[in-house]
């Protein structure tokens, strides 16, 4: 990975924190890393816990970072879920979903969409 993707995907991160937290979402956690993979965010809306996928674009589209999260990753990202709940069974009875927040860098700014429950598994 070079240091200009490492650094706008953990600026994008950032951001993204930053807007959920705006949007009245309470992080509960950050950057989460199993042998499975990494989850970028998880927060809680209301009381629905929220798996947070960020992709982070610094020419494209926001189309393309969300045609980025296809079928494979959606399914890491269940099991990724998955995992975390069985390690944190005091929130096992909460409503979950999976939020995608995609962000483009325009020179200085960015540009933030979030996809509420943006995919959803066969629970």
């Amino acid at each position: 990975m070079t240091e200009w993707r490492k650094w706008l995907g953990d600026r994008g991160e950032q951001v993204a924190e930053s807007y959920v937290k705006r949007e009245g979402f309470r992080i509960v956690d950050r950057n989460v890393r199993t042998r499975f993979g990494e989850m970028d965010l998880i927060a809680m809306d209301g009381d629905t816990l929220v798996f947070c996928e960020v992709r982070s674009r610094g020419g494209g589209s926001l189309d393309e970072a969300a045609e980025s999260i296809g079928v494979r990753k959606q399914q890491r990202l269940i099991h990724l879920a998955q995992v975390y709940l069985q390690k944190h069974p005091e929130l096992a009875d909460c409503p979950c979903r999976f939020d995608a927040i995609l962000l483009q860098k325009k020179g200085k700014t960015w540009l933030v969409e979030r996809i509420a429950d943006a995919f959803r598994p066969g629970w």
